[in-house]
C-alpha cells in the first residue's frame, strides 16, 4: 500500500514540479500578483482621497458674517472669498464640473449674526441656516467641506457652552491597534483565503483526472496491479501538498499587502498574530484543502475533459466564496459546535474566530475532524468511480 500510494505521488510531483510554467502560475504568480495588486489598490486610494499637508481650502462666500472673518485671521487653513447672489448659480454649476478653481461655496443668511444672537431655541422656530455646497468626488473639495462643518460646529457649541464632549487629549475610543486589525483580518481573510484555496485546487486537480482521461493516460494507472483506493489517496495528498502551496503563496501575498491597502488605518499591522495562532490556521487550512481537493477530483472524475470539468467545478467555487463572505455578516457567524459540521462554512468560521483572536478550540478541532472525515469519505466515493469503466472511459 505505501509503495504503491508513494509512487502515485512521485508522479504527481514530477509532473507539477518539472513543468515550470505550471510552477510558476500555480505558485509563484498568485502571491506575486495578490501583492502588487493590493499595494497598488491601497497607493490608489489613499492619493485620491489625501490632500496636501500644507493644504488652504478655497471658500466662496455668500453674505459672509463677521463672526466667520475672525477664523480666517485666526490662522486657521481657510481662505474666503465674498461674492454676490448673481453668482451662486455659476459656482454650483463650477463645482459640479471639478474645474471651479475653489473648492467650497458657503451661503449665509443675510445679518447672521443678528439672527444667531436674537435666536432663541425655546421659541420653536427655524435657525439659521448655513448652506454649504460641494463635491464629494473632489478630494480638496470634500476636505474643504469637513473643515467648515467643524468651524461652524465649534462656533455653534461656543454660543451656549453648557457642558463638552471627550474634552482634552485624552484616548476615548478604548479599542487598540490591536482589536482594529483583528477585526479587519477576520472579516477579509476567512473569504479570500476560502478563493485562493479553492482556485489552487482548480489549478491542479482536473489536470490530473480529468486531464489524464483525456489524453487516455489514465488507462494505465488503472491496468496496474494496485487498488484503486491507492491511487485516489496518492492524488488526493499529492494534489492537496501542491495546492497547499499555491494556497500559502496566495495567503503571504495578502498578509503582506493588506496593511498597504487598509493604509487609512492607524496601526493596521499582522504582528498581532502569534506562531500559535498559524499552527491553527495551517491545520484549517490543511483539512480543508482536503475536502477541496477531494470535490474536485470526484467533479473531475465525472467530466469528460479538463474544460468540462472547470465548467462544473466553477458553480461550487462560488458557492465556497459565498460561505467565506459569512465572515462578514455577524448573524451568520454561529457558535454552536453542530453548526461547524457543514464543510467549507465550518472553515470560514473557523478561520474567523482565530484572526478575530477569539479562537474557540472545540471548534475548531470538530472543523478539522469533520474535514479530515469528509475527505476520507471523498476518497471511498474516488475509489469506488476509478472502479467504474463507464465512469473512467466516458467520451
Amino acid at each position: 500500500m505505501k509503495n504503491s500510494i508513494v509512487t502515485i505521488m512521485k508522479k504527481e510531483f514530477v509532473r507539477f514540479f518539472t513543468d515550470r510554467r505550471m510552477v510558476l502560475t500555480t505558485v509563484i504568480m498568485p502571491g506575486l500578483m495578490i501583492y502588487l495588486l493590493y499595494s497598488f489598490m491601497g497607493s490608489g486610494f489613499s492619493s485620491q482621497f489625501e490632500t496636501a499637508e500644507d493644504f488652504k481650502a478655497s471658500i466662496r462666500v455668500i453674505n459672509l458674517p463677521d463672526s466667520m472673518k475672525n477664523v480666517e485671521d485666526g490662522g486657521a487653513p481657510i481662505k474666503f472669498t465674498e461674492i454676490s447672489d448673481g453668482e451662486m448659480e455659476q459656482c454650483m454649476e463650477d463645482l459640479k464640473t471639478e474645474e471651479a478653481g475653489f473648492d467650497l461655496l458657503a451661503v449665509f443668511p443675510e445679518e447672521f449674526d443678528a439672527q444667531v444672537s436674537s435666536y432663541e431655541v425655546s421659541a420653536g422656530g427655524a435657525a439659521p441656516a448655513v448652506k454649504l455646497y460641494y463635491n464629494s468626488t473632489d478630494s480638496d473639495s470634500q476636505s474643504s467641506y469637513y473643515m467648515m462643518e467643524d468651524v461652524l460646529n465649534t462656533y455653534e457649541s461656543a454660543l451656549a457652552n453648557k457642558f463638552d464632549v471627550n474634552p482634552g487629549e485624552e484616548t476615548y475610543d478604548l479599542a487598540t491597534d490591536e482589536d482594529t486589525s483583528a477585526q479587519i483580518f477576520s472579516m477579509m481573510v476567512p473569504m479570500l483565503m476560502m478563493v485562493f484555496l479553492f482556485s489552487g485546487c482548480m489549478a491542479v486537480a482536473p489536470e490530473s483526472i480529468a486531464g489524464e482521461k483525456e489524453r487516455g493516460t489514465i488507462a494505465t494507472l488503472l491496468v496496474t496491479p494496485m487498488k484503486r483506493s491507492h491511487l485516489a489517496i496518492g492524488k488526493i495528498i499529492s494534489l492537496s501538498a501542491i495546492a497547499i502551496l499555491s494556497g500559502f503563496s496566495s495567503f503571504m501575498g495578502m498578509m503582506l499587502s493588506l496593511p498597504k491597502m487598509m493604509g487609512d488605518v492607524e496601526g493596521m499591522s499582522a504582528d498581532i498574530y502569534n506562531m500559535t495562532d498559524y499552527i491553527i490556521v495551517l491545520l484549517v487550512v490543511l483539512s480543508t484543502v482536503l475536502v477541496i481537493i477531494t470535490l474536485v477530483s470526484i467533479i473531475s472524475a465525472f467530466a469528460r475533459n479538463v474544460k468540462e470539468a472547470t465548467g462544473w467545478v466553477t458553480p461550487v467555487m462560488i458557492i465556497s466564496m459565498l460561505l467565506g463572505v459569512t465572515s462578514m455578516i455577524p448573524d451568520l457567524c454561529m457558535t454552536e459546535p453542530v453548526w461547524f459540521l457543514i464543510p467549507l462554512y465550518n472553515s470560514a468560521q473557523s478561520m474567523n474566530g482565530i484572526f478575530s483572536m477569539n479562537p474557540d478550540m472545540v471548534n475548531i478541532a470538530v472543523t478539522v475532524v469533520a474535514n479530515v472525515c469528509y475527505a476520507g469519505i471523498g476518497v471511498f466515493v474516488l475509489a469506488k468511480m476509478f472502479d467504474n469503466e463507464k465512469v473512467m472511459f466516458s467520451k
